[in-house]
């Protein structure tokens, strides 16, 4: 590969991460979410607050001990075939 093709590669990821980051911070804006650094929402939603007991950025499973779609079909196939 020649070095025009690194360049365009490497120009296209950058877009691409600052593309995200500006979503990101539209949807912080949006919400009334506080941004001080917008460039760590490359890798973090806005809306996450980080804390694991949080109702919103907790596992629903393990707050609302709710089913997945493939636990209940096999609990629905044990039910049938008893």
């Amino acid at each position: 590969m020649s070095n025009e093709d690194h360049k365009i590669k490497h120009s296209r990821r950058l877009q691409q991460k600052e593309n995200h980051i500006n979503r990101q911070v539209a949807i912080a804006k949006e919400n009334h979410v506080p941004v001080k650094q917008p460039h760590k929402l490359a890798k973090q939603s806005p809306m996450s607050c980080g804390n694991p007991k949080c109702v919103m950025c907790a596992n629903p499973r393990k707050t609302f001990e709710i089913l997945t779609i493939q636990e209940r079909r096999l609990f629905q196939k044990e039910f049938i075939d008893d």
